[in-house]
């Protein structure tokens, strides 16, 4: 299993409208994205973080470069964030 994981720095009032753009691309993530095993919204004081589940390591890579991800979601995501994401792929031992 591979994680893409999506750290976001947004402000408390605006975690709820983060929230529903989660929600609205999660089932065509999982239902589109060759490789997506998974999906979860972790949402911290300090941040919100997005998990990506993969079944391998180019599938990860491979939806950053995705219209799904880079038009939609990004560009749905942007007026609420308060500094550029972080993002980290994990392979798992």
């Amino acid at each position: 299993m591979v994680y893409l994981q999506i750290t976001l720095n947004i402000a408390n009032a605006n975690r709820a409208a983060a929230s529903e753009i989660y929600q609205k691309y999660k089932a065509p993530f999982l239902d589109t994205i060759t490789g997506a095993k998974s999906k979860t919204l972790l949402v911290r004081k300090e941040d919100v973080q997005v998990l990506h589940g993969f079944d391998n390591m180019e599938n990860a890579s491979a939806y950053l470069q995705s219209a799904l991800f880079s038009a939609d979601v990004v560009g749905a995501l942007k007026p609420l964030l308060d500094a550029v994401p972080e993002v980290r792929i994990y392979q798992v031992a």
